[in-house]
This record gives C-alpha cells, sequence and structure tokens, in this order.
C-alpha cells in the first residue's frame, strides 16, 4: 500500500465526481460568458468609444479594467483547460490549482466591482449580478476549499505529498 494511503480510496469516485463535473464543465462556461462579453467590445467599435479622449464614455480608467477582466478571463479560460489535465492525470497539483481557481474570483470580483463603480457611479458597488456571482464563489469555496484539504480520497487519488513518478515501495 505505501504511505498509509486507504488504496481504495484511490479514483475519481464519491465526491469526486461532483468535483470532475464541475471541472469538466468549467471551460465551457468561462467560454460562454467571456465571448459575448468581449467579442462585441472589439468588433462592433465599443473599445474605441470607450478608451479614446473625445468621446462621451471615454475614462482613462476603462484601459487597466478592460485589461483586468480580460486578463482575467482569459487566464480562468486556461487554467481551466489545465484543470481538466490535471484532474485526469490525477496530478498532485490538481487540488492546489482547484483551490487558487475557487478562491480568486473573491478577490477579483470585488475590485472588479470597485473599479467599474469609479467609472460609472451611478452604478451600485454590488449590483444582484455582481452579489449572486461572489455568493457563488463564497459557498464554492467554503464547501470544496474543506474538501480538497480534508478528504483522504484526494490525498489518495492526487498523491497529496509524494511526487508524481516516485515508485511506490515494494
Amino acid at each position: 500500500m505505501g504511505l498509509g494511503i486507504k488504496e481504495d480510496l484511490n479514483g475519481l469516485r464519491g465526491w469526486l465526481i461532483l468535483v470532475g463535473v464541475g471541472v469538466v464543465i468549467a471551460p465551457f462556461r468561462l467560454g460562454a460568458g467571456f465571448l459575448p462579453t468581449f467579442l462585441p467590445l472589439i468588433t462592433e467599435g465599443t473599445w474605441r468609444v470607450l478608451v479614446t479622449p473625445g468621446y462621451e464614455a471615454y475614462n482613462p480608467l476603462w484601459i487597466p479594467l478592460l485589461a483586468l477582466e480580460f486578463t482575467y478571463n482569459i487566464g480562468m479560460l486556461l487554467a481551466a483547460v489545465w484543470l481538466n489535465v490535471l484532474f485526469f492525470t490525477k496530478h498532485r497539483f490538481f487540488p492546489r490549482l482547484y483551490i487558487v481557481m475557487a478562491a480568486l474570483p473573491l478577490l477579483i470580483t470585488p475590485l472588479d466591482s470597485w473599479l467599474v463603480s469609479l467609472i460609472l457611479p451611478e452604478n451600485p458597488l454590488f449590483n444582484e449580478e455582481t452579489a449572486a456571482d461572489f455568493a457563488r464563489a463564497l459557498l464554492v469555496c467554503a464547501i470544496w476549499i474543506p474538501y480538497m484539504l480534508k478528504s483522504e480520497r484526494v490525498a489518495a487519488t492526487f498523491g497529496r505529498g509524494r511526487r508524481p513518478d516516485a515508485a511506490e515501495p515494494g
């Protein structure tokens, strides 16, 4: 058995199936949110109106805000694809990346909302959609981060504490 980990816990079973469903869906969900937001921004000339002095909608904060949102969304999309690779190869870094991806919205959502409120002060700091996104991220963190840190199945499946190339003693 080696490492004192129960072999019957090793595998993508139990609650890890729910994690797996979320991991598989994540790139599609992120892409579906990203494309409708950023494609028109670029193709319909909205970008030019927001970032060019002289236009009514211009604000110098649009560039850092849009750059943050674009970078964050592309980064999360790429990380979600990589998370699938780590999940299905049962790589030891899967739980760490999962935790980072779950926690990041707790930081980015309020920051993004604050930046938007600087540009559009008439908008509430936390509108319904932002509050729902934040609540969803908080719920995900409250459930799945402790699971990633405490679960014996996660430890057995993803080889917490051992190198992926480490051979089992024989």
